[in-house]
């Protein structure tokens, strides 16, 4: 076992599409496929652009806002997951800050939970 310490100081900056958050890669897999740390500080963004593969948007802390393709906003908070089709169009911002985690490859599918 290793234990991995994966806070924000161990990131990079991401500014592309207007973006002001910092990414912290956690691990790769075939197909594209990635798990990330998402930090958002307060007024952070994650600007508006196209899903490459799915994408799956997981909020551990914090909240914020998460839209699809008709860019209606929708509240996120801890324990909820937002996910985009490979394709559509999706953007995540904070008043408040956030950190999420994020899972994106082609296979990604999301699964309703059980009641």
């Amino acid at each position: 076992m290793r234990i991995h310490n994966f806070s924000a100081d161990g990131g990079r900056s991401v500014h592309a599409f207007g973006s002001d958050f910092t990414q912290v890669l956690l691990a790769t897999a075939g197909e594209g496929a990635m798990a990330s740390a998402m930090f958002l500080e307060p007024g952070g963004l994650i600007g508006r652009h196209e899903a490459t593969t799915g994408q799956l948007l997981c909020v551990v802390a914090g909240a914020g806002f998460v839209s699809g393709s008709d860019g209606v906003e929708v509240a996120i908070e801890p324990l909820q997951a937002a996910f985009w089709e490979a394709g559509e169009l999706h953007e995540t911002r904070t008043d408040t800050g956030m950190a999420a985690i994020a899972i994106e490859g082609v296979d990604i599918r999301a699964h309703a939970p059980r009641n």
